[in-house]
């Protein structure tokens, strides 16, 4: 009887458990899409320096030199383009053990020679930190590792936002939507 009811509880609880990470997932999606759905806003372009291509809207932007790579994220115009920002991870997808792993590199902006236009870029990326534990049998997985730091950039559709990584790399984004106006901390007299 013991081990009926230990059996019961452990299935209420690991439902419990599985319900409660589903209702999470739910809540941290992106931002619904202005016209109500939830889409990717953003389309994403890449080139390296054996298939470049020069597009209208990017042509100011310098071509990749070899071994980088060109990223450009396109964002659609919004009506209240102020209440947005878009947030970038820059890394790797490689394969981990068990430890926890990280990477160095470092994201500087720089401006078109003549234009002003803004464009980001990484010059390397190698390992960074880890920790050392022994992972023994355990099989190694696929991860995304980002270098330190997530960059927010204001969501401005006029242009493109470029950047120029090593191969091999890879951008993440997503779109941030303002839920509520701006509250005031004053000193009353």
């Amino acid at each position: 009887m013991t081990i009926i009811r230990q059996t019961i509880k452990h299935a209420i609880t690991t439902s419990a458990l599985a319900v409660s990470l589903l209702s999470f997932s739910v809540l941290a999606t992106s931002p619904a899409h202005p016209s109500g759905l939830n889409q990717n806003m953003i389309t994403s372009q890449t080139y390296n320096a054996a298939n470049y291509q020069v597009h209208e809207d990017s042509k100011m932007f310098p071509a990749p030199a070899e071994g980088m790579e060109q990223h450009i994220l396109t964002l659609p115009p919004l009506d209240d383009e102020e209440n947005y920002m878009v947030e970038i991870q820059i890394g790797q997808t490689r394969m981990v053990d068990c430890n926890k792993h990280g990477l160095s590199g470092e994201l500087t902006q720089d401006s078109v020679k003549g234009w002003g236009y803004q464009f980001y870029r990484v010059n390397q990326i190698t390992d960074g930190p880890s920790t050392m534990m022994a992972c023994l049998d355990i099989a190694k997985k696929e991860a995304f590792l980002q270098i330190p730091g997530n960059l927010k950039i204001r969501y401005d559709s006029r242009l493109p936002e470029v950047f120029y990584l090593p191969q091999g790399s890879e951008i993440r984004y997503r779109v941030w939507r303002v839920e509520s106006g701006f509250n005031t901390s004053k000193l009353i007299d």
